[in-house]
């Protein structure tokens, strides 16, 4: 399978490429991404099939249908990796949670949050890939707190790959902060930055279109990729949670197979609902993907009124910091697939020229055919914490509480509903612990105390540990100082 280019393709790149290509350098022609030129139909004969499979089984023969150019021993040692999950048949368990709500726990590795679930494998491809070219990566990673503890663990101490996370200073749980300053691996770099996360990501994306930045790294004999979702390395072991989840349903005699579910996605950069949108196409059964937003709701705007605006706009700090994002890389991809290039690079350039662009009032139909949406305040998250706990049993972050609010709003009662569980309680504990006690714990560390006298639930060995390891990485600086830190680094 090629991968081509959601913007149209510069007369000096190749109208398509490899996926090994594609994951090397994620960045396509005009700045746009790198999209599958089709996607395999795998339908009820596939679901049939793989419905007493483990997960690993699962995910090898659905890469398989993919015909990426990669060595099956090294697709199934990329898949080995979740036998390090705390369940390696089961790493992504689905829990019932009311009568037509069950939650896929996405958090179950060594990060304690779903971007495990693609970054885990992701690394051994990449840094295979790069020792089989006899080639050393530079890997950027920006992160609003999830993905840089996930691409720093799947990095260190791989071949041939040295990894830079950026992340914003104050916009991570102290949790997230210690998973990225405490590793010590000396192909590894920190850096946190004055600013938010789109300022990571946005430094982020002017690197890897940056001729001179690029032409930089030849001199220490190095070439750039990124492990953010922007990457379809990322993407495409995020479809495979959506087919599992729905075959886990089938077990469960909660569905049978051909009905159709709603996903309910917490979505902040909409790595994880293109996934959904993916598998949706691909045959899954599929009555729509809703779309989980905090106070940051540009993509509730989207898709309720047709019209991405950013004028006049500035990230919110809420209780569910992974989501406060407002510029969403992976809408391109679903804009591309409805509407091809030529619009879609014409809506880009209108939101990076302007700030806006808005769908006509057939997009937004073919749009709102696929997807719906709401947000959820912070109040009214931790209110979906407290009510879940005393009524159902269930512990969940704050990212997942979002979806409780959809699932009121937006959901048919009749239809069961998939909401996807983004990080573990250990994740994001002050918040958690002030919905389910009232206290106001300034520290982690207090706070997971709370929860776990409250719950009685033990807190994991790795995440209690981060408490007494020594930071490493110290720097903090201003976004325009991160390519003479990086150089600095390679040095």
């Amino acid at each position: 399978m090629n991968f081509i280019q959601t913007r149209g393709c510069e007369s000096n790149k190749p109208t398509s490429v490899t996926f090994s290509e594609a994951i090397l350098s994620p960045i396509a022609s005009f700045g746009g991404l790198y999209v599958p030129e089709t996607l395999p139909f795998l339908g009820e004969e596939f679901l049939i099939k793989h419905l007493n499979s483990n997960y690993k089984e699962l995910a090898f023969d659905m890469l398989s249908r993919f015909e990426i150019d990669i060595d099956e021993k090294i697709i199934k040692e990329a898949l080995a990796l979740y036998n390090n999950f705390d369940d390696k048949n089961n790493p992504v368990p689905v829990k019932k949670v009311k009568e037509n709500l069950f939650i896929s726990e996405l958090y179950h590795g060594p990060t304690r949050a779903f971007k495990d679930m693609a970054l885990q494998p992701f690394g051994v491809v990449l840094s295979s890939i790069a020792q089989a070219k006899n080639e050393n990566y530079l890997i950027l990673a920006a992160t609003s707190g999830d993905t840089g503890p996930a691409a720093l663990e799947t990095f260190k101490n791989r071949a041939n790959v040295k990894v830079v996370c950026l992340y914003p200073d104050g916009g991570t749980s102290d949790v997230q902060r210690l998973q990225m300053v405490t590793e010590n691996a000396t192909n590894l770099k920190v850096i946190g930055i004055h600013g938010v996360f789109d300022d990571a990501q946005n430094a982020l994306k002017i690197l890897l279109a940056s001729d001179e930045f690029k032409n930089s790294l030849k001199e220490h004999n190095t070439s750039l990729s990124a492990a953010n979702s922007v990457n379809f390395g990322r993407i495409i072991f995020q479809i495979i949670y959506h087919i599992h989840s729905y075959l886990e349903l089938v077990r469960q005699n909660a569905i049978t197979i051909g009905e159709k579910v709603y996903l309910n996605v917490p979505s902040g950069n909409f790595g994880n609902a293109l996934g959904g949108y993916y598998a949706n196409k691909m045959g899954l059964p599929v009555e729509k993907i809703i779309i989980s937003s905090n106070e940051n709701n540009v993509l509730t705007k989207l898709i309720k009124t047709g019209k991405y605006d950013l004028r006049n706009s500035s990230v919110v700090s809420t209780t569910s910091p992974a989501m406060d994002i407002l510029k969403s890389s992976n809408v391109e991809r679903i804009l591309f697939d409805m509407f091809g290039y030529s619009r879609t690079k014409e809506l880009m350039d209108d939101l990076e020229v302007n700030n806006v662009y808005e769908l006509t009032s057939v997009e937004l139909k073919t749009l709102q055919e696929c997807f719906d949406a709401d947000f959820c305040s912070g109040d009214e998250g931790k209110k979906y914490i407290r009510e879940t706990f005393v009524n159902n049993g269930y512990l969940m972050d704050p990212h997942t509480a979002t979806c409780m609010k959809s699932y009121e709003t937006c959901s048919n009662p009749a239809i069961k509903t998939i909401a996807y569980s983004t990080a573990e309680w250990t994740k994001f504990s002050p918040v958690i612990a002030n919905a389910l006690t009232g206290e106001i714990d300034a520290q982690d560390i207090d706070a997971l105390k709370s929860i776990s006298n409250e719950t009685s639930l033990e807190i994991p060995p790795m995440i209690k540990e981060l408490f007494t390891k020594k930071t490493v990485h110290n720097e903090i600086i201003n976004k325009e100082n991160i390519s003479k830190e990086i150089l600095k680094f390679l040095a």
